[in-house]
Parts: C-alpha cells; structure tokens; sequence
C-alpha cells in the first residue's frame, strides 16, 4: 500500500512519520480560496479534501492513498489563516493576547481508482490559552519570521505563547497524530484496502 502527504510542511512530515513508516511527499497545488461562510470545522474539512482530490487525481497516483490536512484558529467567529503581512500577522497574536481560542484541523484520505473515489474526512478541535503578550514581545517574535506560515501567525512549538491546552498538541501543530493514526489503522486493517475502502463508503460512516 502506497501513501502520499499533500503537504510541504516539514511539522506534518516529522508528525506523520511517527504513524507511517513510508509516505511520499506531493504537496497539493489545490486553490485553497473559498467562496461564502463556512464554520471552522466545514472549511477545514472541505480544505483538507480539496488538497487531497487534487494530489490523488493526478493519472501517476492512482491507487495511492493521499492525506490532505488544513489547520485555522478560529476565535470568536472569526477564521484566521496564514497572516498575509508582518501587520496582519500583529493584528491576529494581538487579538488573541490573554484569551482562549480554538485550533481546527482537517484530515483527508482520499484515493482514486477505475474512475471512482472514496474518502475518510473528519477534524480535530483543540483549544489554546495564551499568555499576555507585550506589543514588544509581539513584534520580536514576527521579526524572527516564524509567524508568516503559520494558521493564526503562530506555532506552539516555538514557546512563550501559550500558557495551557486542552486537546491534542500535534493537532495545534497541524497534524492530529491521534485521529490520523486511527483512521489509518482502520484502512490498514483491510486485507484489500482499496477494495474494502469504495464498498463501505466512509463518507462519515
């Protein structure tokens, strides 16, 4: 059995590798823009599987199973991606100073074979606390570029943030390791993954 990581991200690469011993790497080329509203757990997941579709459709991947991942932060009904500029990236870690949000992400596996697809999508939801952080302390912390790629211009790795989490750890680093090693093990448990997979449809079953 083949796998692939839609992603270029080194996090998701070093968290996956603790699951999958063996994986490709293809990051997806998927448009990641999406027109109306969406709840955090709906784009993430819609996300996640467009980054897939788009890996897995490709004619030399066929057959292969691809994992697509998106992460946000969603605080107080606001959505927040990567920051576009060292300003937006100031606005968000401002705005979540002393307060609680939450981190979503979505994982898809996802597989193309004889012109039909099936897929497995569902997200993690980990709640964060940060610390007060000073104005100073803020832009120190942008200028040391770490923030410009990251969901909500942040990454708990890099310490001093976050005071406390309730949740998954990995899944604030943008890789729930626990759902995806369940999902996995789930297809791997299949003495045909492929076909077992299509039958069942786990369209949320």
């Amino acid at each position: 059995m083949e796998w692939i990581l839609a992603s270029a991200s080194p996090r998701r690469k070093e968290l996956l590798a603790e699951i999958l011993p063996e994986f490709e790497i293809i990051p997806s080329q998927a448009d990641e823009n999406m027109e109306g509203t969406y709840s955090p757990k709906i784009l993430v997941k819609m996300l996640a599987t467009r980054k897939a579709f788009e890996v897995a459709n490709q004619p030399e991947n066929e057959g292969k199973f691809v994992l697509g991942s998106d992460t946000v932060v969603a605080y107080r009904g606001e959505v927040l991606g990567k920051p576009k500029d060292e300003a937006d990236a100031f606005r968000m870690l401002k705005m979540l100073s002393g307060k609680k949000h939450a981190v979503y992400t979505g994982v898809c596996i996802l597989v193309c074979k004889d012109g039909k697809v099936g897929h497995e999508t569902k997200f993690a939801k980990t709640d964060v606390y940060f610390n007060e952080l000073s104005d100073e302390w803020i832009w120190n912390y942008i200028r040391s570029g770490s923030p410009m790629d990251k969901a909500g211009a942040y990454g708990i790795q890099d310490g001093g943030l976050v005071k406390k989490i309730k949740g998954s750890y990995s899944n604030v680093v943008g890789l729930p390791v626990e759902l995806c090693k369940k999902m996995i093990k789930k297809i791997n448990s299949r003495k045909n993954a492929f076909d077992a997979y299509l039958p069942l449809s786990l369209w949320g079953k």
